[in-house]
């Protein structure tokens, strides 16, 4: 299969040192989220899976739409419950005042930060990425998609770094593991990023 040229490029940055253990019934997805996702972000989940770059940003678990319940909050479900609250009180950007975007989380960082699409546009590979910046309580409107915003992060290809701390920002080399592995190697006494024991 043919990947999409961002999600190729992501892929030398940050290979996956494991296959995902998520399998995500995309047709369910759209029936509940009353619409598709884009294909880049479909692939990352199916290459990636939800987890953590370098213990800084959080990849949230796709899952139908449903009332939140008491998930985690980096789910998407729980997410999306807490962006349109934040869009609600936060400070917007000057090109973001005066709309009304559909707004659906995908990630967040450590930093408290989070980041969705704007899902207002019927086609899913239209969709920007918005940011809530905790540090200065502002949202911000980034026109690539998920996968192309990772990549854009990494390359350092936005005039200010979009979220509240440089740490990954023009990198260009990032580490990804599952929540899964993630979780496995902290049982075992062992660093999650370096390997080695606690």
């Amino acid at each position: 299969m043919t990947e999409p040229a961002e999600l190729q490029t992501l892929l030398g940055y940050m290979p996956p040192p494991t296959e995902s253990d998520t399998t995500v019934d995309w047709d369910r997805m759209a029936e509940s989220w009353g619409t598709p996702f884009p294909a880049a972000y479909r692939r990352f989940i199916e290459i990636y899976g939800p987890g953590y770059i370098q213990d800084y940003l959080v990849i949230g678990k796709p899952e139908p739409w449903a009332e939140p319940s008491e998930g985690k909050p980096s789910d998407m479900r729980a997410g999306t419950a807490t962006v349109q609250a934040q869009w609600r009180e936060a400070r917007r950007e000057h090109n973001l005042e005066g709309t009304a975007p559909r707004l659906i989380y995908w990630g967040t960082d450590s930093s408290a930060d989070n980041l969705c699409w704007d899902a207002t546009d019927p086609d899913p590979e239209r969709w920007p990425v918005l940011v809530y910046n905790r540090g200065d309580d502002t949202w911000r409107r980034y026109d690539c998609g998920m996968v192309e915003f990772l990549v854009r992060h990494l390359e350092g290809d936005f005039p200010a770094c979009p979220l509240g701390d440089i740490y990954l920002f023009g990198r260009k080399q990032a580490a990804f593991l599952t929540h899964t592995e993630y979780m496995r190697r902290l049982r075992a006494g062992l660093d999650p990023w370096t390997g080695d024991p606690y």
